[in-house]
């Protein structure tokens, strides 16, 4: 075990949980698949019986202005609706949740929430009523930190059984330890009742369960099952946490970086290397489909640009544009994916869906001007993955919380990592590539225009992609990359915090406080009030 790994404040993100991933569709990973994710926990909370729902954000967080433009609430509904989040009804959420007979009410409320994606949910219905309050992370990860006014760190990685006891339980503590196999057993003390917290593997026995409910009067017991694909899992391990780890673990390996990626994720998910390959096959192909979706062309009425990528492919192939080599055909592919995302279609988020566009534009561009085959494809993208695990670990891919420079930022690094892997660099010339790309984006922040993630998203995505791949080049002609990469995240994460409030995803400064933002989100939200009169009721 490395140092860095005896420290209990540092996380082991997946590359399929927190890096590439998930599959969805909507706006923002951090307000549309999260959303759902919450949503989903919340459910399970109620056990799928749900009357009434109180959604609070913080008025003074991000969701306050984003939360309807970017899919939190879209999201939020069709989550404990108990749908996914590539599910095509999603956008019909709001009327699927009426017509099931739920009663939602969205208020804008001032509680003082740390995080600025914060999620305040009343939930009852005839016979309870349960509180929870969560977070969305970033890139679609999530954390429940409080329920019943019992403070819980519930991920979606592992399967949570909740026991209502109208008693102190320590007692209890104790005794089911020798009854239950589980990875923690917790006492947590709510607001109205006392809870032990059961996280493992699986649910427990039901008939152990109905034992101890028997015996120690328990009101209720809840089961929520895992919202993430890589469970985690008591006593994990893997062979390093940072890029100077991972240099240290080569050296006698002397490991490409997918390689090296593949070590990690095989030994964070308990998964074989195949399984590995699998599953970022799996992911690669969703990655091409959606470009050829988009090429082929998208329509979506509640957005601000309309197709770009075919006027972008007939100057391509009219000759009408400067030779950009590769380069040009990363852009149609980075634009494409930022329509369909921007057209309810279904992306990969990686790292997010704000900056899906750069990474798979970048790595799946290049692979197909040079003919490289799906394997090739899949080992990039998890050298790609490898970065990604870096940052989530030691920074973020909110830009809530770090502005762009965590999404399309991060998106640049991971990049420049799967093309030189491509170009079959070395793993030191990966991690330059990576470092260098990341320099180039500190304090780059998030200002979207109208609240949609259009405008200058597609822009910084196609800007991602294009530094990407000028520091790929940059590091295999062996240019210094000076600062070395764990060095560069931690500027990264300071220099993210540092950002105002009003440069990070709050629709409340930079370009989406300009005059002409400001008028094509009054006709955006014309549009949608008159489309909602003009549909019929239910």
């Amino acid at each position: 075990m490395t140092d860095t790994q005896s420290d209990p404040d540092v996380r082991y993100p997946s590359i399929f949980n927190d890096v590439i991933g998930p599959v969805m569709r909507g706006p923002s990973s951090s307000h549309c698949a999260a959303s759902v994710r919450i949503g989903r926990l919340a459910r399970d909370l109620m056990d799928g019986q749900i009357e009434r729902v109180l959604v609070e954000y913080d008025a003074g967080g991000s969701l306050a202005t984003t939360h309807d433009s970017q899919g939190s609430d879209m999201g939020l509904l069709g989550g404990l609706l108990g749908w996914d989040a590539a599910d095509e009804r999603l956008p019909g959420s709001a009327a699927a949740i009426a017509g099931a007979g739920i009663e939602v009410c969205i208020r804008i409320s001032e509680y003082g929430a740390a995080h600025p994606n914060t999620y305040k949910l009343t939930l009852a219905n005839g016979a309870e009523q349960h509180q929870m309050i969560a977070l969305s992370t970033g890139g679609g990860m999530i954390e429940a930190v409080e329920i019943d006014g019992a403070r819980v760190s519930m991920r979606g990685d592992c399967y949570e059984t909740l026991i209502y006891l109208d008693a102190d339980a320590a007692e209890t503590l104790g005794e089911l330890s020798g009854q239950i196999d589980a990875d923690e057993i917790h006492l947590l003390n709510g607001a109205s009742a006392s809870l032990i917290e059961i996280k493992g593997q699986g649910f427990p026995d039901p008939e152990v369960l109905a034992r101890l409910r028997a015996r120690y009067g328990a009101r209720r017991v809840k089961i929520l099952s895992p919202v993430l694909p890589v469970l985690s899992r008591k006593d994990l391990r893997v062979p390093f946490i940072t890029c100077r780890e991972m240099l240290a673990y080569n050296e006698a390996r002397g490991l490409d970086l997918w390689e090296l990626a593949l070590h990690y994720e095989s030994a964070r998910g308990d998964l074989s290397p195949e399984q590995v390959l699998e599953e970022m096959r799996g992911l690669v192909r969703v990655m091409e489909e959606s470009i050829r979706q988009g090429i082929q062309g998208t329509d979506y009425a509640d957005r601000i640009l309309g197709v770009q990528s075919a006027p972008f492919r007939a100057a391509m192939e009219e000759r009408r544009l400067l030779d950009g080599g590769v380069l040009d055909l990363i852009i149609l592919y980075v634009t494409a994916l930022m329509e369909v995302k921007s057209s309810m279609g279904v992306i990969v988020a990686a790292p997010t869906a704000g900056a899906c566009g750069a990474l798979p534009g970048a790595c799946i561009g290049a692979a197909h001007a040079m003919g490289s085959s799906l394997e090739e494809m899949t080992r990039a993208m998890l050298a790609a993955g490898i970065i990604g695990v870096f940052i989530a670990a030691h920074a973020t891919f909110a830009a809530e919380v770090g502005g762009c420079q965590a999404e399309c930022g991060a998106a640049s690094g991971m990049a420049a990592a799967a093309l030189v892997t491509l170009a079959r660099g070395s793993t030191g010339q990966a991690t330059d590539a990576a470092s260098m790309a990341l320099q180039n984006v500190l304090g780059m922040v998030c200002d979207p225009v109208a609240n949609r993630v259009e405008v200058p998203c597609l822009g910084k995505n196609v800007m991602a992609a294009g530094n990407a791949l000028a520091c790929a080049n940059m590091a295999l002609a062996g240019f210094d990359a000076v600062i070395p990469l764990d060095e560069v995240i931690e500027a990264m994460d300071r220099v993210g915090k540092s950002l105002p409030h009003e440069l990070r995803c709050t629709a409340l400064g930079g370009l989406s406080t300009t005059q002409t933002s400001e008028e094509i989100e009054r006709r955006l939200s014309r549009s949608r009030a008159g489309a909602a009169t003009a549909s019929p009721a239910r």
